[in-house]
C-alpha cells in the first residue's frame, strides 16, 4: 500500500489544558513526536521560537540556518522537517481566537501567517527577544493554573507576543510611502493562493484588482523584485512539489489538478524551474 506525507492536526497531540492550543518547550516536543523529524504538515498555524541550538529547518522545501533568537512560522498547508533545538513551541488551530476576536480576519494583520516562507523567518533582537521568553515563561505559568479567564489570558498574552514580532519585522502602514500599492500587492498574493489553478497569467488578476497588467507587474518588481508572472509560477510550483511529497498521487493526477491539459507541458513546466522532473523531484524528497 502507497505512503502519504502525513497531515497532523491538533488531535496528534497532547492538549494544553483545553481544545484548539498547544504551547510548551519545544526540545521535550520534538524529542517526544520523534515521527515529526520527517516531512510532515499540519492543519493549524504553528510557531516555533529557538533561544539555543543549530541545524537546519526545512519549510515548504526551502531551507533555513537555525540560530539563537531565530522565530518561525507556518500556516496550515505548509510542510516542513523538524529539528531538536531548545526554545518554544505554539501550535493553534484556525477557530482558536474566534472566542475573543469579533474580526474574524484578524491574524491576516500579521504578515507572518500569511506566508511565503522567506517572510516567516527572521531573528529576533535581544530587547524584543528577552520581552518574548518571558511572556512565554508567563503562558506556561499560567497554563499550570486553573483560574478565572485562564484561557483568554493565555490568547491575549499570544497576540501581545505575536505584535512585538510584527512590531519588530514588519513596516507599519504609516511608514510606507505607497500603502495603496502594498495593499494590491497583498491582495495580489491572496488572490494568487485561490485562483493558482484556474488563473495563470498576470492579466487575468490584474482584472480582478481593476489595474492594468503593466501597473500589477511594475509594483510587484518595485516591491519584492519579482515579476507578477514569478509569483503565480512559484505559487504553482509550491503546490506541486507539495502533491510530489504525496505518492498516493501520480504525476498525471497532479498535472490534472493542477489544471494542466497536457502532462508533457507541466513536465517541461516543472523542470525549466525546478531544474529535475517531477519524477525526480519525488525520488530525492521521499
Amino acid at each position: 500500500m502507497k505512503l502519504s506525507v502525513p497531515i497532523y492536526d491538533l488531535s496528534t497531540f497532547e492538549q494544553y489544558k483545553n481544545q484548539g492550543v498547544y504551547i510548551g518547550q519545544f526540545g521535550a516536543y520534538s524529542k517526544r513526536y520523534s515521527h515529526l523529524h520527517a516531512v510532515h504538515g499540519h492543519s493549524f498555524y504553528h510557531m516555533v521560537y529557538f533561544s539555543k541550538g543549530n541545524g537546519i529547518q526545512h519549510i515548504d522545501f526551502k531551507p533555513f540556518e537555525i540560530k539563537p533568537g531565530q522565530v518561525y512560522f507556518m500556516i496550515p498547508g505548509q510542510v516542513h522537517i523538524t529539528t531538536e533545538p531548545e526554545g518554544y513551541i505554539v501550535n493553534f488551530s484556525k477557530e482558536y481566537f474566534s472566542s475573543l476576536l469579533l474580526k474574524t480576519d484578524y491574524l491576516e494583520k500579521f504578515s507572518f501567517f500569511k506566508g511565503p516562507a522567506y517572510q516567516q523567518v527572521f531573528e529576533i533582537e535581544p530587547p524584543t527577544a528577552d520581552k518574548l521568553t518571558d511572556l512565554f515563561e508567563e503562558i506556561l505559568k499560567e497554563g499550570a493554573l486553573r483560574k478565572l479567564f485562564q484561557d483568554d489570558l493565555v490568547k491575549i498574552l499570544l497576540l501581545q507576543l505575536f505584535m512585538y514580532i510584527n512590531r519588530t519585522h514588519f513596516i507599519s502602514d504609516s511608514a510606507i510611502s505607497n500603502p495603496y500599492n502594498h495593499t494590491l500587492l497583498k491582495n495580489f498574493q491572496s488572490l494568487i493562493d485561490v485562483n493558482f489553478t484556474a488563473l495563470k497569467f498576470p492579466k487575468q488578476y490584474a482584472a480582478l484588482l481593476h489595474i492594468t497588467p503593466n501597473h500589477l507587474n511594475a509594483l510587484c518588481k518595485d516591491l519584492i523584485n519579482k515579476s507578477a508572472g514569478e509569483l503565480i509560477r512559484e505559487r504553482i510550483i509550491l503546490e506541486a512539489k507539495r502533491m510530489l511529497i504525496n505518492i498516493d498521487y501520480s504525476v498525471a493526477e497532479i498535472a490534472g489538478k493542477l489544471n494542466f491539459t497536457d502532462l508533457s507541458y507541466f513536465i517541461k513546466f516543472f523542470k525549466k524551474y525546478e531544474e529535475v522532473t517531477p519524477e525526480k523531484f519525488r525520488k530525492f524528497n521521499t
